[in-house]
């Protein structure tokens, strides 16, 4: 089952086509991820299914209506999102900016409440910024603040959550801190979500559906452990690869091929020769395998 989908959509900026007669279903209760190479579709997919972005042609259905013709406080009770450039007014405190996902529960006849409050309070402590709530968010460290906003995020009570690439901008440390919280909303709290990835190991990490793209259409979807390999990471990132047990997770772990070393005046041969591994030295100067330049993560944004 899929609340959320979209149906042979044409998506574009002005005239510029980005992806054409594209479908797209998110399971129910996954955790679903999107990956690809720059300005293949990903970020502008996820701007659609959010509702950001109206499809030039083709709907993006929530509940099995076409997304734009809802009212827009129905679609933020059910639909949460992360831009992936969140900016705070200036001088909000924390509690001030997470009390916000209360917003679209507000209403004539409905007022703020003892129970919207223990709301925003749950929503702080599940963070780990209920200690920052009396701090300006503008004070705050880029993790912190990701946090934050993943909280007023949680606020909204929603049951679709959309991130796009929240790990932008963030330390190694923070990236997972991140991820893990994402994974215990999918585990803990049954929530669905959507996340644009930079990085194809950790996306094959946490996620439980993934989508890759290029050229704004999907090249392969499915269970991780079932799609990544190095055929599709050769296909979608144009890189040589292996891919292996990541042996902390178990899940696929992508790694490229050693960069061949640069020779000098063509010395890096003759050394080789000259230390007895004369046949070395010329697998070296064929290179047998292409080497790639990219990060273990090979990904990037739309």
């Amino acid at each position: 089952m899929s609340r959320l989908t979209a149906e042979n959509v044409t998506l574009a900026y002005d005239q510029r086509v980005i992806a054409e007669n594209l479908t797209v279903a998110v399971p129910d209760h996954s955790f679903t991820v999107i990956v690809g190479p720059n300005a293949c579709g990903k970020s502008t997919l996820l701007r659609a299914l959010s509702r950001m972005l109206r499809p030039a042609a083709g709907s993006v259905l929530l509940d099995g209506s076409a997304i734009s013709s809802l009212p827009a406080k129905k679609v933020a009770r059910t639909l949460g999102l992360l831009p992936q450039s969140s900016t705070a007014p200036d001088g909000i405190t924390v509690a001030d900016l997470v009390a916000r996902g209360r917003y679209p529960h507000q209403g004539l006849l409905r007022q703020w409440s003892a129970d919207d409050e223990r709301i925003v309070q749950e929503s702080m402590a599940a963070t780990g910024v209920a200690h920052l709530a009396d701090r300006y968010v503008d004070e705050l460290s880029g993790g912190q603040r990701q946090r934050v906003w993943i909280a007023m995020a949680l606020a909204q009570q929603t049951p679709l959550f959309l991130l796009d690439e929240p790990t932008t901008y963030l330390d190694i440390q923070h990236q997972f801190e991140v991820l893990d919280l994402c994974a215990e909303l999918h585990e803990e709290q049954g929530r669905t979500l959507v996340a644009v990835l930079h990085d194809l190991n950790q996306a094959a990490r946490y996620a439980t559906h993934l989508i890759a793209m290029k050229d704004g259409a999907v090249v392969a979807e499915g269970a991780p452990a079932d799609i990544v390999t190095a055929e599709l990471v050769r296909r979608v990132f144009g890189i040589t690869c292996q891919v292996i047990e990541d042996p902390e997770s178990g899940t696929p772990l992508v790694v490229p091929a050693a960069r061949k070393p640069r020779r000098a005046g063509g010395r890096a041969g003759e050394a080789d020769a000259g230390d007895g591994g004369g046949e070395t030295g010329a697998a070296a100067d064929t290179g047998a395998t292409g080497a790639a330049e990219a990060a273990v993560g090979a990904t990037a944004a739309s």
